[in-house]
């Protein structure tokens, strides 16, 4: 297993791979052979960014069983996505702001993401993990309150998109089995997620075979899984920890 983590130091964006408390400086193209550079950093000296940059991140509605069966909803028969705006992407360790345009309720939804490592078109899910490049964590952020603030227009890309409200990282881990991975999401220091990945109605390999059917997946893309029981509201000044054993804890302040 491998944990990558992109940083900026000394006004530089660089990648390397994460070992202990240090990192080790790659160069090239994460996704494209990367090479060490023989040097490394302390991770506590640099500035973490999200692991990677995405074109975009695709995110999904009722995909854990739990949840459907608390909310009353039935199995989809396909997958229930949207999209994040790009200018929403953040990363750990940096506070997600709270909008200046709304002031209604913002909620976070621990998740499981999928980070693509080559170009998806029309593949087979019997073809699909070979796309997938790692995992990572994601606080799905969400303005609850426009969703079903219109009655002609369900506001799913506003409410999901303000700057700060697409929070992933700390790392991409490769080399895991997805399929033994457990979210948990911590405010406060109060345990409210705690659920399976084995519990997902589209586990990751047919969730991207599917997702490229309808269209192409680019290096770095993200998938939000979708999230189950336990979404609450956070206040400001709280603090949300989402963490997934393997990968690590995706860790931010609402301010």
């Amino acid at each position: 297993m491998t944990q990558w983590i992109r940083f900026e130091q000394d006004g530089r964006e660089q990648f390397g791979a994460l070992e202990g408390q240090d990192i080790q400086v790659h160069e090239g193209s994460l996704f494209d052979s990367p090479r060490a550079t023989g040097r490394s950093v302390p991770r506590a000296s640099v500035r973490l960014l999200t692991p990677c940059q995405p074109t975009k991140m695709v995110a999904l509605w009722n995909n854990y069983r739990a949840l459907a069966a608390k909310l009353g909803q039935s199995e989809p028969k396909e997958p229930l996505w949207f999209l994040k705006a790009n200018s929403a992407f953040h990363p750990g360790e940096a506070p997600i702001r709270v909008p200046p345009s709304y002031a209604g309720k913002v909620v976070y939804e621990g998740e499981l993401g999928i980070v693509i490592g080559r170009r998806a078109a029309r593949v087979s899910e019997e073809e699909a993990s070979a796309y997938i490049f790692g995992y990572t964590c994601i606080n799905d952020v969400t303005a609850v309150d426009l969703l079903k603030k219109d009655v002609t227009f369900d506001q799913w890309s506003r409410a999901k998109s303000f700057d700060t409200f697409g929070v992933f990282g700390p790392v991409i881990a490769t080399g895991l089995d997805p399929s033994t991975l457990v979210i948990r999401t911590v405010l406060n220091g109060d345990e409210r997620q705690n659920y399976p990945v084995s519990d997902m109605f589209f586990p990751p390999a047919r969730l991207v075979s599917l997702l490229s059917q309808d269209l192409t997946l680019e290096p770095g893309d993200v998938i939000a899984c979708g999230t189950s029981v336990g979404v609450g509201s956070m206040k400001p000044g709280s603090e949300v920890a989402v963490t997934i054993d393997g990968i690590g804890t995706l860790v931010n302040r609402y301010d």
